[in-house]
């Protein structure tokens, strides 16, 4: 299959160029009549009569997050094939952390011992996890996939590919329109803020962000980017300060300098009303650790604290946790970035609660990919289906949705090398927040084309795990 195509430069590249670490919402080629300004005029509606606030956290565990260390299984057939299977991976059956759910399979499981706050989060039903998901096209046995006679995700097994798939929700494809981007595309008219996205990257450029006319608006826990010593008080910056507004102010007749031009001013002018808002704004009685995950939560809480003063209604946020990749230490590294983890979304749900908001904020992880249930001596390497985990007010708390097969190498959904075949797609899991957002059932079929081939009613909650209520 062959990647889209654009005549000439295409416009997001182009911006990309420009170096501007915050840009504005939508380019000068957008159109403003076609087929989604109706749906977003129906949104419109349905957001102004209910007064409703909603945002979405997407936190991608960069790098494919080992966890079936994460959510393990704890009862005594479960967890002794585990053990087999897993080996020296495998976490001691009695520091496993209980979850209080109704039994899976007949099984019951747990966290990771260094994980109390997210076992504290999921048995007060503010969390739940969605167990062996993972980029699918269509469903595929064990048998098919040896048979090599079903759809695959291209590039399975692929870094690049897979986080890819998982920010495009298109496995069968190499698409650049991330769905949270095209979401935005939908839903951006109903935020009164002209000047920032309602796509909020902590971590630069992102596929999830990418829409047709919109891109992210990036920032750093420390505070707005912009354009670098802009502001500063002295002879210096004030004369250089000056040449930029000169540049700025001046009418400019290529396109491409007006495109240029027009990004800086956007990205100059939003991010001195995010400055002002979150100035404005006073300050959370909630602590956030100092670790680089909980800044950049506490970042995002404050950024919501704001939302009336900007004029948000929808939003969107990114968060790019790095270094999960454990083809080595993998124990030793789960021993510090596990417990980051969980406090960080503690911390951040605390923040939620403190601002009466947590039933409108979804925080959910993606990965490229899970790990092989084998170690390979002293690490995991890549591998299919993994375990994530979804968290909010909006949230079905306190259970585990899906289905956790027995981590047993005969298992039949186990390829070797203990790859395990996904047991619910990324497709499902997606669209049912996309559906929670309030993007409608034939919306969520364009963004997620394969939806069809795993429900054959689009505008049911796929999986469950999300309540409608909102």
């Amino acid at each position: 299959m062959t990647p889209e195509r654009s005549p000439g430069i295409s416009r997001r590249k182009f911006i990309a160029t420009t170096g501007c670490a915050a840009v504005g919402v939508t380019t000068l080629f957008s159109s403003l009549i076609n087929m989604r300004a109706v749906a977003a005029a129906a949104l419109d509606k349905k957001a102004e009569a209910s007064g409703e606030y909603k945002a979405m956290v997407c936190i991608l565990l960069n790098g494919g997050a080992d966890s079936h260390n994460m959510l393990v299984p704890r009862s005594a057939e479960a967890w002794g094939q585990y053990a087999v299977t897993r080996g020296n991976l495998a976490i001691p059956q009695s520091e496993i952390l209980q979850l209080n759910h109704n039994p899976l399979n007949g099984h019951s499981y747990g966290v990771h011992p260094l994980m109390p706050e997210v076992s504290d989060l999921f048995n007060s039903g503010k969390l739940s996890f969605i167990s062996n998901v993972g980029t699918l096209v269509e469903p595929v046995t064990k048998a098919q996939y040896l048979a090599n006679n079903k759809a695959l995700p291209l590039g399975l097994f692929s870094h690049s590919d897979q986080s890819k798939h998982w920010q495009t929700g298109r496995p069968a494809d190499r698409k650049s329109f991330g769905w949270g981007g095209r979401i935005a595309d939908l839903v951006q008219s109903q935020n009164q803020n002209n000047l920032i996205s309602m796509n909020i990257s902590l971590d630069g450029s992102n596929q999830f962000q990418m829409g047709a006319e919109n891109v992210e608006f990036s920032i750093r826990p420390t505070g707005t980017a912009g354009i670098s010593g802009y502001g500063t008080n002295n002879i210096y910056h004030e004369l250089r300060d000056a040449a930029i507004n000169n540049l700025l102010d001046k009418e400019y007749q290529d396109i491409y300098e007006k495109t240029y031009i027009s990004t800086l001013k956007n990205a100059k002018q939003g991010t001195e009303a995010l400055q002002q808002a979150l100035s404005a704004q006073g300050q959370l009685n909630t602590s956030f650790s100092s670790a680089a995950f909980s800044q950049k939560l506490k970042t995002i809480a404050e950024i919501i604290n704001a939302r009336e003063t900007l004029g948000f209604a929808r939003q969107t946020f990114f968060v790019n946790f790095a270094g999960w990749d454990h083809h080595d230490d993998t124990l030793d590294s789960q021993l510090t970035m596990l417990p980051e983890l969980s406090k960080g979304l503690a911390e951040f749900n605390a923040a939620l609660e403190e601002m009466g908001v947590a039933t409108g904020v979804t925080t959910f992880t993606i990965s490229d990919f899970g790990r092989t249930l084998t170690s390979n001596g002293n690490g995991s390497d890549h591998a299919w289906g993994g375990n994530m985990l979804v968290m909010g007010g909006s949230v079905n708390g306190g259970q585990i949705f899906g289905d956790y097969p027995l981590l047993s190498m005969d298992n039949e959904w186990m390829l070797p090398r203990g790859v395990i075949i996904p047991t619910t797609s990324s497709t499902e899991y997606m669209a049912e927040l996309a559906l929670w957002f309030g993007i409608s059932p034939s919306d969520v079929g364009d963004i997620f084309p394969d939806i069809i081939n795993f429900t054959n009613n689009p505008g049911a909650y796929p999986i469950g795990f999300m309540n409608s209520g909102i």
